[in-house]
C-alpha cells in the first residue's frame, strides 16, 4: 500500500485531516445557498435498492422523474436513478426525462463475494440490458488480505466488458477504517480503471463520512495532478439532511475545484435525500419521491 501512496506523493496525515474538516464545516453557512442546493439535486442518483422493489414500483419511480419538471420546472432531475441490474431494463423502458442515466449496481452488490466470472457476466448483461453506468464494490476479501493486484485485476476485468459505460467502484470506506487504506483503495481503483471512485455501498456503517471523502478527493487530485485524468467522486449512504449534501458539495469545491462540480464528476448517492433538498428550497415539507 504504501508503494501507491508513495507514487502519487500523497500520505494522509490525521492532524492535517482534522484542520481541513474542521475550516469547511466552520464555513460550511457559506455554501449552503439556493443556488448550490438545487446544483446537489441535479448530482443525485436517485436510488432505491430494496429486497421488495418491484418491477411495477421501479417503473413507477422512473415516472417521478419523468414528471418531475412539471412540479419543479426550476430544479433539475438528477443525474442517473440507481437500481438491481436486473430492473435496469425497466428504467431504460420508461424513463423519458432527457439527460438521466441509468445506474446499476452490479458484481454481487453488496458484499463482492462471488467469482470473478459471475461478477462480470452480470456487468456485462446489466450493460446489455440498457445501463449507462455501473457501480461496483471493490473486492475488500483481496485488497485487505494484501492481495492489491487481484483487487485491481478485478477492476480491469470489469471495465474491459462494459467499455465505455461509467464504471463507479466503491470501496466501502467502514471497512477500510484507515484513511491509508482509504487513499491506497481510491489510487488502486482509479489505476485499474475507475470512471469514478465511490465512499459506500449504504448497506454497512459507517457509510459515507465528510473525513472519507477529504481523503478520496485528495487522492483524486493527487491522481490528477500525476496523469491528467479526471476521475468523479461520489459519496453514497447515511446523506438525509440537505446539509449532509451542502458539506459533500463544500469538500469537493474546496479540494477539486469548480471543475468538478457538475454531474460528469460528482454524484450523490442517497435514497432519501432528494425530499429534504426540495423541502429546503420550498421551505415547506416535501413528499415528492
Amino acid at each position: 500500500m504504501k508503494e501507491l501512496l508513495d507514487k502519487y506523493g500523497y500520505t494522509p496525515q490525521m492532524e492535517q485531516l482534522d484542520k481541513q474538516l474542521s475550516a469547511i464545516q466552520a464555513n460550511l453557512d457559506n455554501w449552503v445557498t439556493p443556488e448550490n442546493l438545487a446544483a446537489c439535486l441535479g448530482f443525485m442518483d436517485l436510488t432505491t435498492l430494496n429486497s421488495s422493489d418491484t418491477e411495477e414500483r421501479v417503473a413507477s419511480f422512473a415516472n417521478k422523474v419523468n414528471n418531475f419538471k412539471n412540479h419543479f420546472p426550476d430544479y433539475p432531475t438528477p443525474a442517473a436513478i440507481c437500481v438491481y441490474p436486473n430492473l435496469g431494463g425497466v428504467v431504460r423502458k420508461n424513463l423519458t426525462a432527457p439527460d438521466v442515466n441509468v445506474a446499476v449496481v452490479a458484481a454481487v452488490f453488496p458484499n463482492a463475494q462471488s467469482f470473478l466470472e459471475v461478477k462480470a457476466l452480470e456487468c456485462k448483461m446489466a450493460v446489455e440490458n440498457g445501463a449507462d453506468e455501473v457501480d461496483i464494490v471493490l473486492a475488500l476479501n483481496s485488497f485487505l488480505a494484501g492481495n492489491l493486484e487481484k483487487a485491481a485485476d478485478e477492476i480491469r476485468t470489469i471495465k474491459g466488458i462494459i467499455g465505455k459505460k461509467h464504471l463507479k467502484v466503491i470501496l466501502e470506506t467502514g471497512a477500510l477504517a484507515t484513511p491509508e487504506k482509504i487513499a491506497a483503495a481510491s489510487f488502486l481503483a482509479m489505476e485499474a480503471g475507475a470512471d469514478f471512485i465511490k465512499t459506500s455501498t449504504g448497506k454497512q456503517e459507517p457509510a459515507a463520512t465528510p473525513m472519507a471523502a477529504i481523503v478520496m478527493c485528495e487522492c483524486i487530485k493527487a491522481y490528477h495532478e500525476k496523469t491528467g485524468k479526471m476521475i468523479g467522486f461520489k459519496p453514497a449512504g447515511g446523506m438525509v439532511a440537505a446539509k449532509d449534501a451542502i458539506c459533500y458539495y463544500a469538500i469537493v469545491d474546496t479540494i477539486l475545484g469548480k471543475d468538478w462540480l457538475n454531474k460528469e464528476y460528482f454524484r450523490l448517492g442517497a435514497s432519501r435525500l432528494a425530499n429534504n433538498l426540495l423541502g429546503e428550497l420550498e421551505q415547506k415539507t416535501v413528499s415528492y419521491y
